[in-house]
């Protein structure tokens, strides 16, 4: 590190867990040139919390989320990550030219042992029910099978947090559904600290413990909402139900049909 990168105005650090907080982030501002896209934004995820975040399109959400993977650094301020992020993507990420088995793989490539790769691969494959495709290709699979198979890659190498951009958004609502649920089974069986950027009101109110609403650009928290029931949870809970009328309110979309 060069003595310009000491003293440049923001920080990105990764620290180990310690602690209740998975992320911190600090007087956070982001700008591409003279576009201000954050700014004024202070945030604390809890370890293993459940965290959407919804906003107007073009807000700076998905910028919000680059800001956390590390991918991109802030123009000022303090992001604080405890521990490893993965990312899942909204159009995926599997190598066509490996199967579901050798995609999975990828995240287990820290098990020095081959025997130990290859329980631990088996017991990813069973958690998100895809032994019968092992040996599948991705364009052999459902769009709902691709995301199954991309998170059981994500979850392999027992990442800490796990960042999600929009990863239903492409399937049909049935199979949205589904995924939720099955996102849900999985995280109660292998917690995570998850951030889910998604303009599914209703997918926020179902899946997290907590959802912020983002205003127009440059994004700020305009509200926070908690929700108050364990997960996983039904979709008609009543948690949901008012968490999303809520949702609808704060984004001006009162009286709005899904």
């Amino acid at each position: 590190m060069t003595q310009s990168d000491l003293a440049t105005t923001h920080t990105t650090m990764q620290t180990p867990l310690n602690g209740l907080a998975a992320v911190t982030i600090r007087e956070l501002e982001h700008s591409y040139g003279p576009l201000r896209v954050i700014e004024n934004f202070n945030l604390e995820i809890k370890r293993h919390e459940f965290l959407a975040i919804v906003g107007p399109s073009g807000c700076g959400k998905t910028t919000l989320l680059s800001l956390l993977s590390g991918y991109e650094q802030p123009t000022k301020g303090q992001i604080e990550r405890h521990g490893e992020v993965r990312m899942i993507y909204q159009q995926g990420g599997l190598f066509p030219w490996l199967t579901v088995a050798e995609n999975i793989g990828l995240g287990l490539r820290r098990l020095s042992k081959g025997s130990e790769r290859q329980k631990k691969l088996a017991e990813m494959l069973e958690l998100v029910e895809l032994p019968m495709f092992a040996d599948s290709y991705p364009h052999q699979l459902s769009g709902g099978m691709k995301q199954r198979a991309e998170l059981a890659r994500a979850l392999a190498d027992e990442s800490d947090i796990l960042l999600m951009d929009e990863p239903f958004s492409s399937l049909d609502y049935i199979a949205r559904l589904q995924l939720r649920q099955e996102l849900g089974r999985i995280l109660s069986l292998r917690p995570r600290t998850v951030v889910l950027v998604t303009h599914d009101l209703e997918e926020a109110a179902h899946l997290a413990d907590r959802v912020i609403v983002l205003s127009e650009r440059p994004a700020r928290i305009q509200c926070e909402l908690v929700v108050n029931a364990p997960r996983p949870r039904n979709l008609t809970h009543p948690a949901v139900i008012e968490t999303t009328q809520r949702l609808l309110i704060e984004m001006g979309l009162e009286g709005a049909s899904k």
